[in-house]
């Protein structure tokens, strides 16, 4: 089960490599995200994101925020299937409520995100991952391999260095 969950999380967070997705019925499709790039300084404006998150405003050689940019990004963009509980960008601290795949509603999962630095580095990224499972109606904790963690560090990082190139206009990974 914590396999298909990997896959699943790898799969929603990638979803965006493949383009927008349709709005649902009812709903005012959001701005496109805009990102503008100078010497030192990426500003980027994401309309789609909750209130808190918006208009993330970070210096890459040591601003206001004290957060990679990219990394920021990246790790909304990997968790956005799961809903939020809280997002701190000046910390660098995501936090999502517990999740349920529909296909195993007995277990579920809730996620920390850690965004340790500026730069754009792979130990710049920490995932804790809670895993619990329903017995006699009752949440109990099941241990997480320590792999399922590092999976999901990895799709950030990923996600992180093509939202870099995509900001840069370049066509590389890093």
């Amino acid at each position: 089960m914590l396999a298909a969950f990997i896959a699943l999380a790898l799969a929603l967070g990638g979803c965006s490599i493949f383009g927008e997705r349709p709005p649902a019925k009812g709903v005012t499709p959001a701005q496109p995200p805009q990102t503008i790039v100078s010497e030192n300084t990426v500003r980027q404006t994401t309309p789609s994101l909750p209130a808190f998150a918006k208009n993330i405003d970070t210096n890459i050689s040591g601003g206001r925020v004290g957060v990679n940019t990219f990394l920021w990004r990246g790790a909304l963009d990997t968790v956005s299937f799961m809903p939020l509980l809280s997002a701190d960008p000046f910390g660098g601290v995501i936090i999502t409520d517990w999740y349920a795949p529909p296909e195993t509603p007995q277990e579920r999962f809730k996620l920390t995100v850690y965004i340790l630095g500026r730069e754009l580095r792979a130990d710049a990224i920490r995932v804790a991952v809670f895993h619990q499972k329903q017995v006699d109606g009752q949440w109990q904790n099941v241990p997480t391999e320590k792999a399922t963690a590092d999976q999901l560090e990895d799709t950030i990082l990923s996600r992180a260095q093509q939202l870099r190139s995509q900001a840069l206009g370049t066509s590389g990974g890093s």
